[in-house]
């Protein structure tokens, strides 16, 4: 989901965000929607098309939410490396 939440950021369009992840429109939709439905602030917020076209943006609670789980996922990987490490060691070939 970070990632999907990363590319709306980046392109602007769920569909966009969907094409970079080779995932279909409606799968995308769908997860932004259930997303946006778990928190009590929207993280995602979605425009109409028209003459301008459509699309979507991160909300602040999406940015802040996003760089809250980015955190969290450099700090998981950080305190696991040493055990890899160890693991890595005794393996017969890397």
């Amino acid at each position: 989901m970070a990632d999907l939440l990363e590319l709306i950021g980046q392109t602007g369009s769920i569909s966009g965000a969907a094409r970079g992840m080779g995932m279909s429109y409606r799968r995308a939709w769908a997860l932004v929607q259930a997303v946006n439905a778990t928190f009590r602030k929207p993280l995602v917020e979605c425009k109409t098309g028209g003459a301008r076209g459509g699309g979507a943006a991160l909300t602040k609670e999406g940015v802040a939410v996003l760089k809250a789980y980015r955190d969290a996922e450099q700090a998981a990987l950080k305190a696991v490396r040493p055990y890899v490490r160890r693991i890595r060691a005794r393996m017969r070939s890397r």
